[in-house]
């Protein structure tokens, strides 16, 4: 009787970590439909292309080397070779682990679920360095993004390791539950390593100073981008439960996603606020970035707060992305979709914002948690993004960024109709 309540928990929750993982999958299509509205039409074929192929090489990546710098062990590059792990194996080790105790979900759901937060991470780059990158630099940078850069950093976090031998950041009291630092901030990072050197768009800042709103070219696609990622982030934060298969965790998991709604709610009525105190109108893009502020801002612990709580913490991080996107923009940082504001201003804010529900952290071992994954991640995408300037080169020439990227790296445009 008792194996057969384990194999059905075993059952229960690797099939809500494969529905988790693939709500979280659909999130690459929201980065794609808002990354396509908020640049011009001229661009729309590229940022798509960009989408569409990070997801795939971050799944190659993370399965030839990715996830075994991550955890450890080789089981799934032994799975290439033709190794196979039986069902009576997989539940004989889970339950040395604890019937009814811990997680138990098959290794390959745990895979999947993690090889999406790669894509996730590598997403927010794409959005920041568009319209004026060549797309064979930014993949070529996705190869080292997902292959290496990522899952070091993951490895020193989720995967409790050593900080080169030096210090582990679960023991300094590091907490990221789903990942505000270790996927948003880290694909911030790397957004605005590539944005520093790449420079901004021909036009975007006057030789005085002045800064010239490029607006995009289809906000409903905007919109709907965003509602798609709302909806894919009930997987993210949801499934990072690990488990659901019992009262006390499918309570958690409810709380999460009660908590993960409210913050993206309270995240999108403070930017808007903002945003009309600020400029005199309801700007939608801040509106829609503040709904992602609120996001990223609970994604670092949403299981621990109350209600109010994480809608009080969204709302933080809703005025806090209208700023910080407005001051980037004064620093002549050209970010065309807010990417660099919204996953990492807001995901630092996430991390700081644990402590003050969750006991098991501490504000001095967030804050080195979140120096430690930003300066990896900037300073090795730094040395990445120079390598390929020199290599291969990463901007288009002036010629093909006023004619739009499409024609030049697609030979494609999205909308003929509506070009001469």
């Amino acid at each position: 009787m008792e194996n057969q309540i384990f194999e059905l928990q075993y059952a229960m929750d690797t099939f809500y970590f494969l529905v988790c993982g693939a709500l979280v999958m659909w999130m690459a299509a929201g980065f794609a439909m808002l990354e396509a509205g908020l640049v011009r039409s001229k661009n729309t074929t590229e940022i798509l292309t960009k989408n569409v192929a990070l997801f795939a090489i971050s799944c190659t990546m993370y399965l030839i080397c990715g996830y075994a710098i991550m955890y450890g062990g080789s089981y799934f590059l032994s799975g290439i070779a033709g190794g196979e792990t039986l069902v009576a194996d997989a539940l004989a080790s889970k339950a040395e682990e604890g019937f009814g105790g811990g997680s138990v979900y098959s290794d390959a759901s745990d895979f999947f679920f993690q090889v999406v937060f790669v894509a996730t991470a590598m997403s927010i780059v794409s959005g920041a360095v568009a319209e004026r990158m060549k797309l064979w630099a930014f993949l070529a940078f996705a190869v080292v993004m997902t292959g290496v850069i990522y899952p070091m950093e993951g490895a020193w976090t989720w995967g409790g390791a050593s900080v080169f031998g030096m210090f582990t950041l679960g023991d300094l009291g590091f907490s990221d539950f789903a990942g505000s630092g270790i996927v948003h901030m880290a694909g911030a990072a790397a957004a605005l390593a590539g944005v520093l050197i790449l420079g901004s768009r021909k036009g975007k800042y006057g030789p005085d100073g002045s800064i010239k709103a490029i607006p995009g070219a289809n906000l409903p696609l905007a919109t709907l981008g965003t509602f798609i990622l709302w909806m894919g982030w009930f997987g993210f934060n949801g499934g990072s439960v690990l488990k659901l298969a019992d009262v006390s965790n499918a309570n958690a998991v409810a709380m999460v996603f009660l908590n993960t709604n409210a913050a993206a709610a309270g995240g999108l009525i403070a930017a808007l606020i903002t945003a009309r105190a600020l400029f005199g109108k309801a700007d939608l893009t801040m509106a829609l970035n503040g709904a992602l502020a609120g996001l990223v801002a609970i994604t670092a612990e949403p299981s621990t707060p109350s209600a109010l709580q994480a809608t009080l913490f969204g709302a933080i991080g809703g005025v806090l992305v209208v700023f910080s996107i407005v001051g980037l923009d004064k620093l002549k940082i050209d970010d065309p979709v807010g990417a660099i504001s919204v996953h990492g201003t807001c995901g630092l804010l996430g991390l700081l914002l644990v402590p003050l529900t969750n006991s098991g952290s501490s504000f001095s071992g967030q804050l080195i948690g979140a120096l430690t994954i930003f300066v990896w991640v900037f300073v090795t995408s730094v040395i990445v993004w120079i390598a390929l300037k020199a290599i291969i080169g990463l901007r288009v020439s002036e010629e093909e960024e006023d004619n739009g990227v499409d024609l030049s790296e697609c030979g494609l445009e999205a909308y003929p109709e509506f070009t001469k």
